[in-house]
């Protein structure tokens, strides 16, 4: 069985997922140093990418301003792939994008990944303020696509509106989502796919069979390619990791509260500060967390990529110390 695990995983690509955590007690300016220090340290340790997720009006993430951030961290670090997971397209006109995304390429040739999402990465009042007076409708996703591709695409030197630069750069994009609605979409496209499975599990498994039913192989890709974002909390002990794990149980419960805090220091135990529904609810939403000592945290992400034929796994880890969480990405890294 052991070799079985080894083989496994072996084969399979491990990633960052960074939301840039405001830890309580911590200011925005730490945070964005916190997530430098750990994007050199998961390099150190020979991770595939580090991406960074677009979210807005949260006192507990400072990602809003993505392509910034994502040129901050490609500046301190050397050869890891740096990209976003993803920018919330619908917040954004093409052009933009494919300016900001031809600029960080340019900056750091062969390094810059740029992942699209269709969610707003925020409330919808706050969605409100970012779009102005644009009502998106189910077409808008695919179409926004087919503009950027444009944009990037060397055919379209001769077009009256041109992206300088991103014209004519190899640069991959990647499709996100938690519904199936982008994975047949991804798929349809030829593009990778990276399912949100960290906070919405419920669709994983068919997203991931109608993006495999529905791929067109494209100039981009190939063959299928698929990610899978999950929740990670490796520590010495399953024990201490469980203790660890009230951090992000915590920070889970303001969201569904709407009371949202940042990230809270870990607590004995989660009885009397949950109730039995939010548990539930909660233990639902983080159904895809790994948490461990090594050994069990091997065992179960053997598991999950038999059972998903995932390519590569990108892991999110809310840990409350940010040494314990240098330390987690420490041990995912050594499966």
């Amino acid at each position: 069985m052991e070799v079985n695990i080894n083989n496994n995983l072996r084969n399979t690509k491990f990633s960052v997922l960074d939301l840039v955590p405001v830890a309580q007690g911590s200011t925005p300016l730490q945070s964005i140093q916190k997530s430098m220090e750990l994007a050199q340290h998961v390099e150190t340790l020979g991770f595939e990418r580090f991406w960074i997720s677009e979210h807005h009006n949260m006192e507990s993430l400072v990602s809003s301003a993505t392509p910034i951030l994502i040129g901050h961290i490609a500046q301190g670090t050397r050869t890891i792939r740096v990209g976003s997971g993803g920018i919330m397209l619908p917040n954004h006109a093409p052009l933009i994008v494919a300016e900001q995304f031809g600029t960080l390429e340019t900056l750091f040739p062969g390094r810059i990944d740029l992942g699209l999402g269709r969610a707003p990465g925020t409330d919808q009042l706050t969605a409100k303020a970012l779009r102005r007076n644009r009502t998106e409708t189910v077409h808008d996703f695919p179409n926004d696509i087919t503009e950027l591709q444009t944009y990037f695409s060397k055919e379209n030197r001769n077009a009256a509106v041109r992206a300088i630069p991103g014209e004519g750069l190899n640069l991959p994009l990647y499709l996100l989502g938690s519904s199936t609605f982008s994975a047949q979409l991804a798929g349809s496209k030829g593009l990778p796919y990276a399912f949100a499975s960290h906070f919405a599990p419920t669709h994983l498994h068919e997203a991931l069979r109608l993006y495999h039913q529905n791929f067109e192989p494209s100039e981009q890709c190939n063959t299928p390619y698929t990610i899978a974002c999950v929740n990670v909390i490796a520590a010495e002990t399953d024990e201490k990791a469980r203790h660890l794990e009230t951090s992000l149980q915590q920070l889970a419960l303001g969201i569904i509260r709407n009371t949202r805090k940042p990230l809270p220091p870990p607590v004995k135990s989660m009885d009397g500060i949950w109730h039995e529904m939010e548990k539930a609810q909660i233990q639902n939403m983080m159904h895809y967390s790994f948490v461990g000592s090594k050994e069990t945290i091997k065992a179960q992400l053997s598991d999950f990529v038999t059972n998903t034929r995932v390519n590569e796994i990108m892991a999110v880890s809310h840990i409350y110390d940010h040494n314990d969480r240098l330390k987690s990405y420490e041990i995912l890294s050594s499966l």
